[in-house]
């Protein structure tokens, strides 16, 4: 299950200059923005696929599809999709707030794939991808569905995030800060440069 975004490009650009193959790999997108027409960059596929999918080989690419008329029923496809084999891999970010996904402060562990508000900090961060601030919903995989995968890398860039790192590592566990949850998860791994760990 990959995110999409400035935080993991570099790990994938990786993985396409050291020329790997996820022909044998299922990838789920772990994400999308509700509003924005088939094809927009900004969409989460869009940025996925520039940046990973459409230059590797892929065994099979699983989208998410907000477009459909029922998006209640594509979260529960989703969750059924996971459930047939569950996550071997989430690679995740984390936002300014602490979220996992669209899984915004307050969400809590047990949540479904589902429509979500997105909280006003989100939304603000999406003008770098060319987005209005009129976009103010997506569907996220769940907490429960990521908390449940067999590993999470949690990837922290930036000195802008060195806030919410201490945070998650030394908050409160609990939904106003979801990744926190990520201290409970038997194999959880953060992966954070030393603008984010505040460490030379």
């Amino acid at each position: 299950c990959l995110a999409s975004g400035r935080t993991p490009g570099p790990v994938y650009q990786s993985l396409v200059s050291g020329g790997a193959s996820l022909a044998d790999s299922e990838v789920l997108l772990l994400d999308e923005f509700i509003g924005l027409p088939t094809g927009h960059p900004g969409r989460c596929e869009s940025i996925l696929r520039r940046q990973l999918i459409d230059l590797v080989a892929v065994g099979r690419f699983h989208r998410i599809d907000v477009d459909a008329d029922d998006l209640d029923a594509e979260g529960s496809r989703i969750d059924e999709l996971i459930a047939q084999g569950g996550i071997d891999l989430a690679v995740l970010g984390l936002g300014l707030n602490g979220h996992l996904g669209m899984n915004e402060p307050r969400s809590e562990p047990h949540e479904p794939t589902r429509v979500v508000e997105l909280a006003p900090e989100t939304i603000d961060g999406l003008r770098r991808y060319g987005i209005g601030a009129s976009l103010n919903r997506g569907l996220t995989v769940g907490m429960a569905q990521l908390l449940a995968a067999s590993e999470v890398w949690l990837l922290v860039t930036g000195d802008r995030k060195r806030g919410i790192l201490q945070t998650v590592l030394e908050g409160p566990v609990g939904p106003e800060c979801p990744a926190s949850y990520l201290r409970e998860h038997r194999n959880a791994v953060i992966w954070a440069d030393h603008a984010a760990a505040g460490t030379r």
